[in-house]
């Protein structure tokens, strides 16, 4: 029951971590665990089966040189081995070496009666072989075809010979001849055959190494073979032997990357045929089987990544497009989908949005439209209350008693407080004509310099202030005092218990498709907390919230902003103790 528990709750991290991934990114790793990689493993393994298969073929061609190279020698020995066959039962040969010769003259006349009357010097010159017949017979005198025993008994190939126990032997060695030395491989064997083992006659004869050795060559075999006898390399196709070369050795090496070694038998003696382990080149294996590899990742890689990305481009399209309605939700109406394609799943919960938004409109349009309705009912029927208590009112008075005083302080030359009077009557006016709600932002900034200027008779030199409006700006509309409401706020509030000069910048201008107003001064700042939930407290501004706070007129005035705007308007705040603070306020430019 526990492993059970475990089992779950792993499957739940697992699936608490897979939510937090995006669909794309989930597609992308299905991919990967359950394309991808399999894919790879299995396209490993192909490689491994080519390469293998690669790997035997190339055993069966070495196989195959090897076999190539003995038959090759077995041919040549045999021709020669024939050939020395043949004079070994020759009766007219025997018996010219049993002969008995008078004197030199009389082995000259036999010797050339003998090649006149026998087939012997046609057999021999016409083949590659040098042949010479060494006989125990003191008449024979050394020329020709014909030398004496006593001139053999002490080379290597005649002990050799009698050392034996075949009638038969074959024999390598680098001999001078002339002026220079060379290969030779010698066929010898004893002439008895009409007295066996009783006769130390022989025959020798030199096989053709040149015309061996160029038949090898010529058969251009793809791999490096050697013919060793011993550790001698009597044959080899690497480009270093040659017939004036004394034998080389092979190198303990070069026995160890032999990938394929034969031993042929050649009248007691074993020649060893080595072929050479080609270095295996990938890219060769690569470009031999270039079609088949193109294929596999044609198949294997190209076709399952450009199926995943259609299906992750059907599945993200469509929910990201879904997700933006749903980001877009603002306002008093849900906007349906233009357009739902195909028949999935997806598709489904598409029209299942329509439907809602459809219902959702219907629902804001009975319930919250005529609520709207009801409210801005209520709220013309109390401006035009408000309207009619202001008309009550004639302030005309005021504003002649003010003009009184101002003439007053103008005739005994009191022109300051005549200014003050002057700003005072202006800000008043603008107090008392709420016969519209919305000015020119000219008009508001003209109040806005008129209620500095007020202030500055109050902080004297400690404020200065600064004002820029872009000229493209001046006819837009705002509510009333909704400006001049933050000015107050970064005068009054920024600039108490401050000695120094403090500053206050306003600037309007347009940015995109907003009108952007910044209020900044240089006072006391506030702290981070503070400001952030000041900045909050406007962005969410209600009435009831403005009965509750102690910034009413701020509140109030963005609470203004908001109603002007239909909720468009957006406040950003920034402020640091003892540097100043920063409002900035983004309307939208149909406003």
């Amino acid at each position: 029951m526990k492993i059970m528990k475990d089992k779950k709750s792993g499957q739940n991290f697992l699936v608490k971590k897979l939510n937090n991934i995006s669909l794309g990114k989930k597609l992308m790793l299905l991919q990967i665990i359950c394309v991808i990689f399999p894919l790879l493993v299995t396209d490993s393994v192909i490689w491994i089966l080519i390469v293998n298969a690669e790997k035997k073929a190339t055993l069966q061609e070495m196989n195959n040189i090897a076999d190539s190279v003995k038959f090759t020698l077995e041919n040549s020995v045999g021709s020669a081995s024939d050939l020395l066959q043949n004079i070994y039962i020759n009766r007219y040969v025997n018996e010219f070496m049993k002969s008995e010769f008078a004197s030199a003259y009389d082995y000259y006349d036999q010797y050339l009666e003998f090649i006149k009357d026998s087939l012997y010097t046609v057999s021999v010159s016409s083949s590659h072989f040098h042949t010479v017949i060494y006989g125990d017979n003191d008449g024979i005198i050394n020329g020709g075809y014909f030398k004496r025993l006593e001139m053999a008994m002490e080379e290597p190939w005649y002990k050799k010979l009698e050392e034996g126990k075949g009638d038969t032997i074959i024999f390598a060695d680098y001999v001078k001849t002339g002026y220079t030395s060379q290969r030779v491989i010698s066929l010898v064997r004893r002439m008895d055959y009409y007295h066996k083992r009783h006769e130390k006659s022989a025959i020798k004869m030199d096989l053709d190494y040149s015309d061996m050795l160029i038949t090898l060559i010529n058969a251009k075999y793809s791999q490096i073979f050697y013919v060793c006898e011993g550790e001698r390399i009597l044959f080899s196709n690497d480009g270093k032997g040659g017939m004036q070369v004394p034998f080389e050795l092979i190198s303990a090496e070069q026995v160890q990357k032999a990938g394929v070694h034969k031993a042929m038998s050649v009248y007691g003696n074993v020649w060893d045929i080595y072929v050479m382990t080609p270095k295996m080149d990938s890219r060769a294996v690569l470009v031999a089987n270039f079609p088949l590899v193109a294929c596999l990742i044609c198949i294997n890689l190209f076709l399952p990544f450009l199926l995943m990305r259609l299906i992750n481009q059907s599945f993200t399209q469509r929910i990201k497009e879904l997700g933006r309605v749903f980001e877009n939700v603002e306002g008093d109406e849900l906007k349906p989908l233009k357009e739902v394609q195909g028949g999935d799943e997806i598709s489904t919960l598409m029209e299942s949005y329509n439907r809602m938004a459809g219902r959702m409109n219907e629902l804001i349009q009975t319930v919250y439209k005529d609520r709207l309705k009801s409210q801005e009912i209520d709220i013309a029927r109390q401006k035009a209350e408000l309207l009619a208590l202001h008309s009550q009112i004639n302030p005309h008075f005021l504003f002649n008693a003010l003009e009184s005083i101002r003439m007053h302080s103008v005739l005994k030359k009191e022109f300051e407080t005549a200014d003050m009077v002057q700003k005072l009557a202006l800000m008043e006016r603008q107090n008392v004509e709420w016969g519209n709600d919305f000015v020119h932002i000219h008009e508001e900034i003209k109040f806005i310099e008129a209620y500095l200027e007020l202030q500055k008779y109050r902080f004297g030199e400690r404020l200065a202030y600064e004002i820029h409006v872009d000229e493209e700006c001046n006819d837009y509309l705002l509510p009333k005092l909704t400006l001049v409401t933050f000015v107050e706020n970064a005068c009054v509030h920024g600039m108490e218990n401050k000695s120094s000069k403090s500053w206050v910048f306003v600037r309007i201008y347009k940015e995109k498709k907003e009108l952007v107003m910044e209020i900044e001064d240089t006072g006391r700042g506030m702290p981070k907390e503070q400001c952030k939930k000041l900045e909050e407290e406007m962005e969410y501004v209600r009435i009831d919230l403005i009965k509750e706070n102690n910034h009413v007129g701020i509140l109030n005035a963005a609470l203004r902003l908001k109603m002007a705007t239909e909720n468009k308007v957006r406040f950003e705040m920034a402020s640091e103790i003892g540097e100043g603070t920063v409002v900035t306020i983004h309307l939208p430019l149909v406003c």
